[in-house]
């Protein structure tokens, strides 16, 4: 791996870490500030917008500068957009900033793993960064609910920082000394961003209204799509992370109309599937190759028979095996899957671009998939149909290939 490469861990971790802290935080806050329930979902939605509608600047972004800064100035972005927060701007606006940070940071990201990492240790670079971002994942919601806790509760509040509800900025909030913690690690996550630096990576592109145009977006989009192992990787990487998304709520109904949970006790059958995502990228990492990626689609099948299944177990122990089963299905799958699209996409275009083209693919079909969801959910259609619906798509991703000669 390049000198720089676990510098880039840190970042995303801790990026990772704020980011889900954040999330849990800010719904915190809309109850506080006495926004309806139906607001909370918005706070995601605002943040992956900017993955979708923003998909033709942010590529030509990344790739017009030196990546490790391009992370440590959206980095410093988010901590803006965690000011603006509690002075008072409205939460959506807070948060469609940071979402804006985070979908030009992606592209640099994995940008500079592509221009970085031989193809030879492409998938272990992935399996790096797919562990990162679980752990970042699990660790931030447990961060943000401990911090919740922590400046909300009498007995606790004694030992907290003074900082809360008797001193604030634009809004009075009890959490205001969480929002900190948050904005600190944005901005340690910025510091390990600069520690990247000394790597040697191509030559910067120039920015130009043209590369930013969506029409010079959609012709990278279908060069993508057109490319036989670049087409195969992004169609599956844009079903698992819709489906993924779906699975992410569907655990949450399944633990209460199932298995008789509470809320906070199916969120951690969350945590099973994340545990399932970090095994099988740790073995993908170790038993495949980004030259035979293509083997990793029969795990496909594996997801598409445990969703329905699920639905259909009442028994907890039961479920919990099927979840982490999933877990590593999807981490088997996605691994070698991401580091095949990245390698072609850098092949076929610059690498931010093509990490823009991957992040609207993934992101569109996450708004998509829980669009659909949420409205069969509206329907009263129950669980089992609805796994049945989301396992064809990749059913649909095993169809046969015609065989290809790998081209260098």
């Amino acid at each position: 791996m390049p000198k720089g490469f676990f510098f880039l861990i840190l970042a995303q971790f801790a990026s990772g870490l704020a980011d889900n802290a954040l999330m849990i935080l800010g719904v915190y806050f809309l109850q506080e500030q006495g926004y309806p329930p139906w607001w909370a979902p918005l706070l995601k939605f605002s943040f992956t917008l900017s993955y979708v509608f923003l998909a033709s600047v942010v590529g030509p972004l990344a790739d017009a500068f030196p990546k490790n800064r391009v992370m440590a100035a959206m980095n410093a972005l988010k901590l803006v957009g965690v000011i603006l927060l509690v002075s008072g701007a409205h939460p959506l606006l807070a948060f469609a900033l940071t979402g804006l940070a985070a979908a030009l940071y992606a592209p640099a990201k994995y940008g500079w793993v592509c221009e970085s990492v031989t193809p030879r240790f492409l998938v272990k670079a992935n399996a790096w960064l797919e562990v990162s971002v679980v752990l970042s994942v699990m660790l931030g919601v447990a961060l943000g609910g401990a911090m919740i806790h922590a400046y909300t509760s009498p007995a606790l509040q004694h030992v907290m920082p003074v900082i809360g509800s008797e001193f604030h900025m634009g809004v009075s909030t009890q959490i205001l000394g969480a929002f900190a913690v948050v904005a600190a690690v944005y901005g340690i996550s910025a510091l390990f961003n600069m520690g990247i630096g000394t790597i040697k990576v191509q030559a910067a592109q120039r920015l130009t209204l043209s590369a930013m145009r969506w029409s010079t977006f959609w012709r990278h989009n279908r060069q993508l799509w057109s490319d036989p192992l670049g087409g195969m990787s992004l169609y599956v990487t844009t079903l698992c992370w819709g489906v993924g998304a779906v699975l992410q709520f569907a655990v949450l109904v399944w633990a209460q109309t199932n298995a008789g949970l509470t809320l906070q006790q199916g969120a951690y059958l969350q945590a099973v599937v994340a545990l399932g995502v970090m095994g099988g990228a740790a073995m993908a990492a170790s038993t495949c190759q980004i030259f035979d990626a293509r083997r990793a689609l029969p795990w496909g099948l594996v997801l598409a028979v445990l969703l329905p299944c699920m639905a259909l177990t009442k028994v907890l122990w039961l479920a919990v095996i099927m979840l982490l089963l999933a877990g590593w299905a999807g981490g088997m799958l996605l691994v070698p899957m991401n580091a095949l699209l990245q390698h072609r996409g850098a092949k076929i275009m610059k690498s931010g671009r093509s990490i823009a083209v991957q992040g609207f693919n993934e992101n569109l079909s996450v708004l998509i998939m829980l669009g659909i969801y949420s409205a069969l959910l509206a329907w009263d259609v129950s669980l089992l149909p609805i796994m049945l619906l989301f396992s064809l798509p990749l059913l649909a991703a095993l169809k046969p290939w015609k065989a290809l000669r790998w081209k260098n």
